[in-house]
């Protein structure tokens, strides 16, 4: 099978917005996101065969529908919150480290296969000390990856949350591939209590290619992470958010993201409908 085109992701010259789903049935799966009010959507997908991707491919031809990026993460658990997320998430921790660099270039042979322009992927609770062990070692199996990826023509993207955003900026320049972005999870920042969001995106933004909206509070329990509220009723200054991305000509995706609805169409098109009067506004 003759690998798709990235360039026909083109962009559009304007902020999308986009949604997230699960891929199990290409035609059911991509004609509900039509059927939502949506053109754009990130995908994890059930498994990376020819025949997944033909049908993909078949499927967003079919719908008029881009995709953004693909989730890719795994083997193994991933437990999420701040005691034992830092040992079994990404490739920080050295367990299932073979086997998940194994994953993420087969995500990356997938992306070049389905017409996913980027693989996006939680990569771990990165340390803070440019000079701590795991973050050193880190940084040589990320570069390994990246350049994976490069050849391929995929960009990868750092979903934001468990480490700072300096952290995040230190750790792509040391990796210094061309092919590096962010996904910025906005709610993630309080989630985790890594940053403000407003703030956390204008360190970030050189890199910001999409945005996961979501909303949330800072932990109160360090053992665990904050409280997630659906759109706008947490803390995210999306107003802020929404005009920033503006003022700086944003041309990616902002991904709606609602754990708590699971992405339920009344919520997907109300929130829509809510950032669309915000970017109207700015």
């Amino acid at each position: 099978m003759s690998s798709v085109s990235i360039k026909e992701n083109k962009s559009t010259g304007k902020m999308t917005f986009g949604v997230i789903t699960d891929i199990k049935n290409p035609e059911e799966d991509l004609k509900q996101i039509k059927d939502f009010g949506f053109d754009h959507f990130q995908a994890s997908v059930s498994e990376f065969t020819p025949q997944m991707a033909q049908k993909i491919v078949a499927a967003c031809k079919k719908y008029e529908l881009t995709q953004v990026a693909l989730i890719c993460m795994g083997p193994g658990p991933y437990i999420w919150n701040s005691t034992e997320g830092p040992s079994t998430i990404g490739l920080v921790p050295r367990q299932y480290r073979t086997e998940r660099i194994q994953h993420l270039k087969d995500g990356i042979d997938f992306c070049k296969e389905a017409g996913f322009p980027a693989l996006l992927a939680h990569f771990g609770f990165i340390p803070a000390d440019p000079k701590d062990v795991l973050y050193l070692e880190f940084i040589d199996l990320m570069k390994g990856v990246a350049h994976y990826a490069l050849k391929a023509g995929i960009d990868i993207y750092f979903e934001t949350g468990q480490e700072t955003p300096v952290t995040l900026l230190r750790t792509i320049l040391d990796i210094g591939t061309s092919n590096l972005f962010i996904n910025l999870d906005v709610g993630n920042l309080l989630l985790y209590g890594t940053g403000n969001p407003l703030d956390g995106l204008r360190q970030l933004r050189k890199y910001v290619k999409s945005l996961h909206a979501k909303d949330g509070d800072y932990p109160t329990d360090p053992h665990l992470l904050g409280r997630e509220y659906p759109i706008p009723e947490g803390k995210v200054d999306f107003p802020g958010i929404i005009s920033l991305l503006k003022t700086t000509d944003f041309t990616g995706c902002v991904v709606i993201e609602n754990e708590l609805s699971t992405n339920s169409k009344a919520y997907l098109q109300k929130t829509k409908k809510y950032l669309e009067n915000l970017l109207d506004k700015a």
